[in-house]
């Protein structure tokens, strides 16, 4: 995997501490950590217990954008599956509304890619991380919104879920289920 550590040098108040980019074809993971309140804020609320496997899973899920990147299927669909709009969304929304779609099918993909990581790297704490995750993603929910990435984790209650010894492969067969969950939801 084409993958450059960016460590900020300045101080980065206000900057998500961990995230990805995607520059001349190769991912750029970039910590913002130096004056970063939001850092230290993630950090203190973490059980030092979990911590690690915590952390581990964020980084994992970045690698997840990532290989969407690398594999050209950065907010795409898989072959079969189709965007439907709600018809009571007027035409000026549309764009909007398939964007946040798109965001959230991404942040659920990397979601699954960071359990799945935890599954084949810390199975005795899964349970655990599993459960923050969802704490996590459960915290001021916005139903629908970006971060509502709870149809995929439901899908990986038990890290059974996870079969295949690919993380990624894993993740996109339990990620194709949700798409499909949450087609059948729609109105």
């Amino acid at each position: 995997m084409p993958l450059d550590v960016v460590v900020q040098p300045q101080d980065t108040p206000g900057m998500p501490p961990l995230a990805l980019a995607f520059v001349d074809g190769r991912c750029k993971f970039v910590l913002s950590m130096r004056g970063n309140s939001a850092a230290q804020d993630t950090l203190d609320q973490l059980d030092p217990e979990l911590a690690a496997a915590a952390l581990e899973l964020m980084a994992a899920h970045e690698l997840g954008h990532c290989q969407r990147y690398l594999d050209g299927a950065w907010h795409g669909l898989p072959k079969g599956f189709v965007l439907r709009m709600p018809e009571s969304l007027g035409t000026e929304l549309r764009a909007e509304y398939a964007q946040m779609r798109a965001a959230r099918r991404e942040e659920g993909f990397g979601d699954l890619v960071g359990l799945a990581w935890t599954q084949a790297q810390r199975p005795e704490q899964y349970a655990q991380v599993h459960a923050w995750l969802m704490a996590e993603r459960s915290k001021d929910l916005i139903e629908g919104s970006h971060h509502d990435t709870l149809v995929w984790l439901r899908l990986a209650a038990q890290r059974s879920a996870f079969a295949d010894p690919s993380i990624f492969d894993a993740a996109a067969k339990l990620w194709r289920a949700g798409l499909a969950a949450e087609a059948k939801q729609m109105p």
